[in-house]
């Protein structure tokens, strides 16, 4: 049998950060909400009702699209695509087809091993990028579908890949790096956990070396990076067995669903085509039309994107595993930059954002959004600059700012952790430590600098913490 070799391309669906969905002014945050209730007649599709496209999410998608090097489509439009699905409410999605927003474009991608040691880096070219709504959701109880439409309507950009990608690590690896993107420049925030982003995935198989396109097996919906690697994984091996057995590949395009619980695919039916949608272009829409300057201005907001993060932070000398940390979390990022602009010092803001709160944050088990924001870091910081309270306090007052929500200030002054900086009260405890560590004093004397820190600890229990540690220190030496 001759060595074979998948062929992948992904289509990524990504919900767009937007207030409202895309075609009408509905509430776009359905997460969480009780069903059927952030709905209306546009996005039910009742007859007579007109759809009117969203600015906002137009915009990002131009972002998006020149962020991953698309080419803008001056003219463009807004397709119907027909099919019939009780999630669907009006019996077709407005999508597009033939004139979509983006066409081209590519991402590079970095190969990464279990050590977070990269091993080479890929690019991945895109088809096209286009906008569309979603559909609702459906859930299956026994014989019965229960229906929530409070999710139709909600603004995707659909980004399609070439068929570009060779093994399942490399379509994770590109969905993580595109993911990156996405958020880098605000066009979705592609929380996994909440559905906004999702994969489709075809692959197929060839004999190495050939440049035949074969009969495809396109997976859907993918909900995460875990299901698209063992998914792509199963049906590789799941074709490669087909293969073997009738010498040659799969006789048609064919479309399989992904078991989560089962780690198997199920056949569902034969892969539509464009023919089998009845595509034809949305009458209740007009054409979309941009000027060069419209995108130029579009092209000006956007920011540093993640490749280029990725080189600034690793020229500060953090670790690859920070360096990814900081560009997968951009309210984390946010902290970093605060106070790495406050001290000029990258170790500092490290220790600070990624081993302290992001230490904190995982043992309460709360996400970094629910966490302290820059203003309140800088504000601790401060705290621990101007003398308020010691290094080793501050952790204890970062603890409590992530249990309870509050600012350092109240913390502080709730706690009674203040520093003691007054050299008279900071006298008289080292006096008392003097007096109360005989065999400590000794040993000092006798050469043992590392008595000395005992003292040191003794003054700082003593004092709960308070005591100025730098001054203690000195005291202690100047008395001894």
């Amino acid at each position: 049998m001759p060595e074979l070799e998948a062929v992948i391309g992904l289509e990524v669906h990504a919900q767009m950060s937007t207030k409202s969905k895309m075609f009408c002014s509905c509430d776009n945050d359905a997460f969480g909400k009780p069903p059927n209730t952030t709905v209306c007649p546009i996005c039910m599709g009742h007859p007579g009702t007109l759809p009117v496209p969203n600015a906002e999410a137009i915009q990002k998608s131009i972002k998006a699209s020149l962020a991953i090097g698309c080419e803008i489509q001056k003219d463009n439009h807004f397709d119907r695509k027909h099919y019939f699905y009780p999630d669907l409410p009006p019996g077709f999605q407005i999508s597009q087809y033939d004139y979509p927003i983006a066409k081209g474009g590519e991402v590079e991608y970095d190969i990464v091993d279990a050590s977070g040691k990269v091993t080479g880096t890929h690019t991945c070219h895109m088809t096209r990028l286009h906008m569309e709504n979603d559909a609702g959701k459906l859930t299956h109880r026994g014989t019965k579908t229960l229906c929530d439409y409070n999710r139709a309507g909600t603004p995707l950009m659909e980004i399609v890949t070439d068929p570009d990608l060779h093994s399942p690590q490399e379509a994770v690896a590109f969905a993580q790096e595109l993911r990156r993107i996405l958020i880098a420049v605000g066009a979705s925030e592609a929380d996994m956990f909440k559905g906004m982003m999702r994969f489709d995935a075809s692959i197929s198989l060839r004999e190495k070396g050939s440049k035949k396109l074969n009969p495809r097996s396109e997976i859907k919906n993918l909900n995460s990076f875990k299901a698209l690697e063992k998914a792509l994984t199963y049906e590789f091996n799941r074709l490669n067995d087909l293969w073997e057995e009738t010498g040659g590949p799969i006789k048609n395009d064919i479309t399989v669903g992904w078991q989560d619980e089962e780690g198997q695919t199920k056949m569902l039916r034969d892969k539509e085509t464009a023919m089998d949608y009845r595509y034809f272009p949305e009458p209740d829409i007009p054409p979309l039309h941009f000027e060069e300057s419209e995108i130029e201005a579009v092209r000006k907001t956007l920011p540093s994107l993640p490749r280029e993060l990725k080189s600034q932070y690793g020229s500060l000398g953090l670790d690859e595993a920070s360096v990814r940390q900081l560009i997968d979390q951009p309210k984390l990022r946010e902290m970093f930059d605060a106070v790495h602009d406050k001290t000029g010092d990258a170790k500092r803001a490290s220790s600070l954002v990624l081993t302290q709160l992001l230490g904190f944050l995982n043992s309460n088990d709360k996400p970094v959004s629910e966490g302290p924001n820059a203003e309140s870091i800088l504000e601790l910081f401060s705290k621990i600059d101007d003398g308020t309270i010691s290094g080793n306090s501050a952790k204890d007052v970062l603890a409590k700012m992530v249990e309870t929500g509050k600012n350092a200030s109240s913390i502080i002054g709730e706690e009674g952790m203040q520093q003691i900086s007054d050299d008279s009260a900071i006298e008289a405890l080292v006096e008392k430590a003097i007096a109360e560590n005989p065999q400590a004093i000794e040993s000092y004397k006798a050469g043992k600098e590392a008595a000395l820190g005992a003292i040191v600890g003794w003054v700082m229990k003593e004092s709960k913490g308070q005591a100025d540690p730098a001054k203690v220190n000195e005291m202690l030496r100047k008395k001894i």
